[in-house]
């Protein structure tokens, strides 16, 4: 399931109207760097279309240095959003990219300013960080046999499927606000 359906099922259509409003879009040529492995980042990002790889630059087990590759319909920089830390991968377009880049001050000032917002937007982040930790740990395999975690997602899937049918809709609305849009 792609994040940002996880994420944009729980917000409101004022509150995606704000992000594509406020937001800034961005093209990342293949090869360009978005988010630096250990420097602070000042925006927290949408991949509209494109991808990208996740790496560990300072492992020199290259193997073991790709994490992850992103594709449109992840949220990139959520974990150095929350905890102010700068980030542990290095995030690098793969392909030419589109992303919806929204700037730490104006995020942060409209979670102190909208108490709705802001409830709304830790809830869809909570949502989408135990998505992924929950990914890893059956990945790892530990924990439930894999018959057990895959009865759980199934239960898991129906009960937020309205909110994905939703979800999916508000994403199409966001690519084509992004897409409309002038910018970089």
């Amino acid at each position: 399931m792609k994040p940002v359906l996880l994420f944009l099922g729980v917000l409101n259509n004022d509150d995606l109207d704000w992000m594509i409003l406020k937001g800034i879009k961005e093209t990342i040529a293949p090869g360009k760097v978005l988010i630096q492995e250990g420097k602070a980042i000042d925006a927290f990002y949408i991949v509209v279309s494109g991808s990208f790889s996740v790496r560990i630059e300072s492992l020199e087990n290259k193997e073991l240095a790709e994490l992850a590759r992103l594709f449109s319909g992840e949220i990139v920089g959520e974990v150095s959003f929350i905890d102010a830390r700068p980030p542990l991968a290095t995030v690098r377009a793969e392909t030419e990219s589109l992303v919806l880049s929204i700037p730490r001050l104006q995020l942060n000032a409209k979670l102190q300013q909208d108490t709705g917002f802001a409830a709304r937007f830790y809830h869809a982040i909570a949502i989408c960080l135990s998505d992924r930790l929950r990914g890893t740990v059956s990945r790892l395999g530990y924990g439930m046999e894999l018959e057990e975690l895959e009865d759980q997602k199934d239960s898991f899937e129906q009960g937020i499927t309205g909110n994905m049918d939703l979800a999916r809709v508000k994403f199409e609305w966001l690519v084509n606000g992004v897409k409309g849009r002038k910018g970089s």
